[in-house]
């Protein structure tokens, strides 16, 4: 069985979860990079190296979250740290325009199969997976949950009429607010074991969920999950916190 600590990260054959990835590897742990398909997560810890190994693993399916837990066990006999990066932008589809992409953002014109989707990502889909890796958790002397968080998911800030970005504030934004009270209350529920369990916001990164439209690298995107997945016994949480300190919730 692997001594080493084992590290899983949700999407991570590319963005801010590769990166992720590939910063914890460099730490000396060893990585399971999650991908809806196994082939893009073998070309994924292939890049990375020998201590990076492919899982498949959608988390919007039972069963193949189901089976990445069993073969978590199976080889590498531990779990230390998840890291929940999986999520999605919207529910467009192949061929739509801009305007009708962002009609599935507003709330108040998306159809609600095109709510569930993003929301079957972002914040079910982040339970389902925590439930299942958490008997791995529990049996680790330093278990570590991280969520990749958003400050556009920050209710304080668009609550604020003075944020000038608060009319983008519709499905995706509502569903990281929902994924990150969903992780304040594994937070609480894991407060008495060696579980600590945070948010960390990466900053407008330039990844595919924004058509790469962000100033940041994935590289520094991925800095606070790192920094919050190796956190000693006096860390912190229950936060949602950047480079720069804590988010408004």
């Amino acid at each position: 069985m692997n001594q080493k600590r084992v590290a899983l990260v949700t999407g991570a054959n590319k963005g801010i979860g590769l990166a992720i990835a590939r910063g914890l590897a460099e730490q000396g742990l060893t990585v399971l990079v999650g991908s809806r398909s196994l082939d893009n997560g073998v070309a994924a810890a292939d890049e990375i190296g020998p201590d990076a190994h492919a899982i498949q693993l959608d988390v919007t399916d039972a069963s193949s979250i189901a089976a990445a837990a069993a073969r978590i066990v199976r080889e590498f006999g531990r779990l230390d740290v998840l890291i929940n990066n999986a999520g999605i932008s919207h529910a467009g589809r192949p061929g739509m325009s801009f305007p009708e992409i962002m009609q599935t953002n507003s709330l108040a014109s998306a159809s609600l199969a095109d709510v569930r989707t993003v929301w079957e990502t972002n914040v079910f889909g982040l339970i389902a997976v925590t439930q299942a890796m958490l008997p791995l958790l529990r049996q680790s002397d330093a278990g570590r949950i991280v969520t990749i968080g958003s400050s556009g998911g920050s209710m304080g800030e668009n609550a604020k009429p003075d944020n000038a970005h608060r009319t983008m504030y519709g499905n995706y934004s509502s569903s990281k607010s929902a994924a990150h009270a969903a992780t304040l209350a594994f937070a609480l529920t894991l407060e008495p074991t060696n579980i600590k369990v945070n948010i960390a916001c990466p900053g407008h990164t330039g990844t595919a969920l924004n058509n790469f439209s962000g100033a940041r690298t994935p590289e520094q995107g991925a800095r606070r999950a790192i920094e919050l997945a190796l956190i000693g016994q006096d860390g912190p949480t229950g936060t949602f916190s950047d480079e720069n300190g804590p988010v408004a919730w």
